[in-house]
């Protein structure tokens, strides 16, 4: 054996690294690799599952979105329509209330000119009884003065 090379013992040392390679294969890798596979997978679908996820909520927010602006138009049209509502009411309740006023001042006018004639009448009555009253006592007192009273009379209505 030249340079002390035994191939026996190269073959051996070379059977017992296969052998040390392929338990470390079955022992190390293979159960390292099939776990970072595994972990690989279970990251793999909970990112999936977030973007579905971010996906869900972005279609939620632009539904949500909608009906909130649709209900901002809907209070904006109400209040609008409440506010016209109102407005119908005030000019109704404020022409009732015109008739009303209207219809009180012609029954305050017809009121106060049958007073005035009323009191038109009982002064013309009391002015009468008072010239009944001074004829009958110039009657009493003097039949000449009936004449000159009756006179003034006549002349006082010619005039007007």
């Amino acid at each position: 054996m030249p340079l002390n090379i035994d191939w026996q013992q190269i073959l051996l040392h070379l059977l017992n690294f296969v052998i040390l390679a392929g338990g470390l294969y079955f022992l190390l890798y293979k159960p390292v690799k099939s776990f970072m596979a595994k972990r690989e997978q279970h990251y793999k679908e909970m990112n999936d599952a977030a973007e579905s996820n971010r996906a869900e909520a972005a279609a939620l927010r632009k539904a949500t979105q909608e009906k909130y602006d649709a209900a901002v138009d809907e209070i904006v049209h109400m209040r609008t329509k409440a506010s016209d509502e109102i407005e119908a009411e005030k000019q109704r309740l404020l022409g009732e209330a015109r008739a009303e006023a209207r219809r009180i001042l012609e029954t305050a006018g017809k009121t106060a000119e049958m007073r005035s004639k009323k009191a038109l009448a009982d002064s013309n009555d009391e002015l009468r009884a008072l010239a009944m009253e001074a004829v009958q006592k110039l009657l009493i007192n003097d039949g000449n003065a009936l004449d000159k009273f009756l006179d003034a009379a006549e002349s006082e209505q010619r005039d007007e």
